[in-house]
């Protein structure tokens, strides 16, 4: 049997892709793998000799291993399967363990916009590998249920904690006020602060870590010494191009370890901070700058500035709170009213 050069190469190239590690074998009915056959040139009589299947077989083992052609033929199938009304409702069987099944219907959504038909295929292989693993596991839990557990009433139990959960997010997100400011936040510091006592020392300080090669040293020492105005801005930018570390808002606490650790082993330590007010110091690889403006020990309290986050979270949470409480106490009173509640005891 003659074929063209083209469809030869055709050929070639399918049998070619067959040896990619990335493929599908399944198990597909004659009548619907024979069409898609229709659809390649006409092959040599040697790869004809390969497909043919056994007359005494109802079903070829066909492995696809060209990636859009792999894709077309699942289309097919999704689309033209013989199976029964429960598989021409959900589309094509993926699936099964024991009485668990898995459909294509179930894998919508899962196709980002632009995704090949390789990419596709290798959604569908892992989604389906990760549903029987659990579904195995699912299985077997069923079946090792101890007799003691109601597994109805955590069911019901869940599906109302679900519910609950999600409408008092709404309803947070629709009546919550969410503004702290900075006067309310003091009057929660006023009132709580005993509450806060540090666990490690702090401390607001400019500190600057440099390569000991970097260029222009000279101008960096300037700067640093330099009481000019703009001169921080100008300190600014030299680190963002050149340092390492920096800090260099005086407002802001930070935990004196958090800073120790970027300077040499015992240079800085809760025990000395409070004598190093304003220190240089260079190694092998880097010059260092410290200038401490104040320093907060072990079991003071800590200042509003370093636990504002944390008291804002505090405030607006007992806020969500009492929203909620009175929402409920509302609902109470009006269904009380509506006679919409009954108790038997």
């Amino acid at each position: 049997m003659k074929t063209s050069g083209l469809n030869m190469r055709k050929w070639k190239l399918f049998e070619q892709f067959g040896n990619r590690k990335s493929e599908i074998g399944s198990r597909f009915p004659v009548d619907v793998v024979r069409p898609f056959f229709r659809l390649l040139p006409s092959a040599p009589s040697s790869y004809l000799g390969r497909a043919s299947p056994s007359s005494s077989l109802s079903r070829v083992n066909f492995r696809l291993r060209f990636p859009a052609l792999a894709l077309l033929l699942l289309l097919l199938l999704a689309s033209c399967s013989g199976g029964g009304g429960q598989e021409k409702e959900q589309g094509r069987l993926l699936a099964k363990v024991n009485n668990k099944t898995l459909y294509l219907t179930e894998l919508d959504g899962m196709f980002p916009e632009g995704t090949t038909g390789g990419d596709s295929l290798v959604i569908i292989q892992a989604y389906v590998d990760r549903w029987v693993r659990e579904a195995l596991l699912l299985n077997e839990a069923e079946q090792n249920i101890p007799s003691d557990l109601n597994i109805d009433k955590l069911v019901r139990d869940y599906r109302a904690s679900l519910i609950r959960h999600n409408y008092e997010k709404a309803l947070v997100e629709q009546n919550l006020d969410s503004v702290v400011t900075q006067e309310q936040l003091m009057a929660f510091y006023e009132a709580n602060k005993g509450q806060y006592q540090l666990e490690t020392p702090i401390m607001r300080c400019h500190f600057i870590k440099v390569p000991a090669d970097e260029a222009d040293l000279d101008k960096l020492r300037r700067l640093w010494n330099s009481d000019d105005e703009g001169a921080l801005e100008e300190l600014i930018e030299y680190c963002t191009a050149h340092a390492d570390t920096y800090v260099l808002e005086d407002s802001t606490w930070y935990k004196v370890e958090d800073i120790a650790m970027e300077m040499p082993k015992g240079t800085l330590t809760p025990d000395n901070v409070s004598a190093k007010q304003e220190f240089s110091q260079r190694d092998n690889e880097y010059q260092y700058y410290l200038r401490v403006f104040e320093v907060k020990n072990r079991k003071d309290i800590a200042p509003l500035g370093y636990i504002e986050d944390q008291a804002r979270k505090v405030i607006l949470r007992s806020r969500r709170e009492k929203l909620l409480e009175e929402t409920i106490d509302a609902m109470y009173q009006r269904e009380l009213r509506r006679n919409n509640i009954q108790t038997y005891y």
